[in-house]
């Protein structure tokens, strides 16, 4: 009886242990299919912005080709509608990276005028000349985002892309 016992609770315990590490998987996958979106998303934006011509910063307007992004929400509502997730791009202005095209919100409007946070990853990544992809908070929101630098035809930072997905 009490190998019976034994037994049983040994088992148990095993189907315990391999349902918390299946849940575990489960989390894991939910996460990596977020970062899979994010890229996915992300190569869309980039192309979507290649497609209108080579990037270019006059002042604090960005171009692709002789589209002026700033205020153009063509690219970032197309990829909301594609993907359902939130899309900026930003313009380099001095150390900062303003948002100038977006449908991230903030009271309801556009974010646009809001600066990519200067003590977060992202903004250290860029700052570097490479991406970051990960867990970012925009504005009180927790997103799975990816953040890739525009670069000019000298290859200079020049702007941001982004995309993200909100895990609230």
């Amino acid at each position: 009886m009490k190998k019976i016992i034994g037994a049983s609770i040994h088992a148990l315990l095993i189907g315990i242990v391999a349902g918390a590490l299946a849940g575990g998987a489960t989390n894991l996958r939910a996460e990596n299919s977020h970062a899979e979106q994010v890229k996915e998303a992300l190569k869309q934006m980039q192309a979507d912005a290649a497609k209108l011509g080579e990037a270019k910063l006059d002042g604090s307007k960005l171009f692709f080709g002789t589209t002026k992004i700033n205020g153009d929400y063509t690219i970032v509502d197309g990829l909301k509608a594609k993907f359902s997730c939130t899309a900026t791009f930003f313009a380099k202005k001095g150390t900062d990276y303003i948002r100038i095209s977006t449908n991230v919100l903030n009271d309801g409007n556009r974010a646009v005028g809001t600066v990519l946070n200067p003590q977060g990853p992202a903004y250290a990544a860029i700052a570097k000349g490479e991406a970051f992809y990960g867990p970012v908070d925009i504005l009180g929101k927790k997103y799975e985002a990816g953040y890739e630098p525009v670069k000019n035809s000298t290859g200079e930072t020049i702007g941001v892309y982004y995309v993200g997905f909100l895990l609230e």
